[in-house]
């Protein structure tokens, strides 16, 4: 990527009548959002779908219930599409973490044995390790991926810490807190030849990646369809592509538990389903207007831009103006570190994001890795350059402001 590249703002898109992209959704305009990474946004396209639905469900429940499974069935055959993967290895749960807590409720865990997790993973999946190890009276052991580790590197990280009595291994596909990938493809192909079940965290990864798990071998595979898939929430996928899969049942006991996998995860009682029977709408929506390849160029494209002009901006309080260095980067996330003193921990960090959204009017995400706090900038097709140019003109001098308030402590 040459510095052309990286200067050069790419045109914006626009909707099929020529209006702004950001007009197919309903975020509020007096906000700046430069976190889609997190919760994502639902087109208004999509948004209309779910309320017809809804609307469909609450006047008639005793009809849509019983036909819940059905619909269900047809929505995992346009999501296996999109994803590239067989229908009957795939299942739709909440979100997830939730299809991460399906395989730790049920994956075979050897008493006393140990689970292997990164120090890149997503909190509420590694809390759900923890607690699977104490209910089998093992251990978790975390392995130190280095951030700016490389695919060599970070493969050994990972692999250093496995071992005889390793029972399960979870990794990240896209890193939450340090917006960065991780081998899986290689660290699937060694568990795999040691016979060690392995569970991907690909939260990130739909929409964002094609063809994500074409090359990946593992036991187990989870994905958000609501973050670049701009699903609504409640919709995500739990993969499963070994013998393991067959014992996988939903959190929730219901009548299709007699079902084979992943039938028996299309009925769990009275959740509403409106957010996955949604997705494919939304999945349509980004493929009919841009088309999927131009979104991802698109992405990469404004997040060079992004990382960019905000990197220049903090460089010019902190004189430090050397890009971060993930490794593995991803195209929609970037990571620009902040001044000293601000984000240190996952607290302060919270803390940050909810301070400069009351403050500042702006929506992004702040992270802490070692003790270093960074803004982590992602894209979407409703952002503009002009959403990080404004980052970086008004809201980066007040943080350079915060940060001497805090390091003066």
């Amino acid at each position: 990527m040459t510095e052309t590249d990286l200067t050069t703002a790419p045109r914006p898109l626009l909707l099929a009548d020529g209006r702004p992209a950001a007009e197919g959704w309903s975020l509020d305009p007096d906000v700046r959002h430069l976190n889609h990474g997190s919760f994502g946004a639902v087109p208004v396209a999509a948004q209309a779908v779910q309320e017809e639905l809804r609307e469909e469900m609450e006047r008639n429940p005793v009809v849509w219930f019983p036909g819940l499974p059905a619909r269900m069935s047809r929505v995992r055959t346009d999501v296996a599409r999109f994803l590239d993967v067989p229908v009957g290895d795939l299942a739709l749960v909440p979100n997830a973490s939730g299809g991460a807590s399906v395989v730790y409720h049920n994956v075979p865990f050897p008493a006393g044995g140990e689970i292997v997790v990164t120090d890149h993973g997503y909190g509420a999946v590694t809390m759900g390790a923890l607690r699977l190890a104490r209910r089998r009276g093992g251990t978790v052991r975390t392995a130190h991926v280095p951030l700016d580790a490389d695919e060599d590197e970070a493969f050994a990280a990972v692999m250093s810490v496995v071992g005889d009595r390793t029972g399960l291994v979870v990794v990240d596909h896209i890193t939450s807190p340090t917006a960065r990938r991780l081998p899986v493809e290689r660290i699937g192909r060694e568990a795999r030849r040691r016979g060690i079940p392995l569970l991907v965290d690909g939260a990130h990864v739909p929409g964002l990646l094609e063809n994500p798990l074409r090359d990946l071998e593992c036991d187990f595979w989870v994905g958000n369809l609501h973050k670049f898939g701009c699903a609504p929430r409640g919709a995500a996928v739990l993969v499963a592509r070994s013998a393991l899969r067959d014992g996988l049942y939903p959190l929730i006991d219901s009548w299709g538990a007699e079902d084979p996998f992943p039938d028996r995860f299309d009925s769990q009682g009275t959740l509403d389903a409106t957010g996955c029977l949604a997705a494919p709408a939304a999945l349509r929506f980004i493929e009919d207007t841009w088309g999927w390849p131009a979104v991802r160029t698109y992405m990469r494209e404004l997040g060079d831009y992004a990382e960019h002009v905000v990197g220049a901006a903090f460089a010019g309080l902190t004189g430090d103006d050397r890009p971060v260095d993930v490794g593995m980067p991803v195209d929609a996330l970037r990571l620009v570190r902040l001044p000293d003193g601000l984000a240190t921990t996952r607290l302060e960090a919270d803390a940050l994001r909810d301070r400069v959204a009351r403050e500042l009017g702006v929506a992004a995400a702040f992270t802490s890795f070692d003790g270093v706090g960074y803004v982590r900038l992602s894209t979407h097709v409703y952002n503009t350059a002009a959403d990080y140019e404004y980052f970086a003109e008004r809201c980066v001098p007040v943080l350079g402001d915060w940060s001497l308030d805090a390091t003066r402590v």
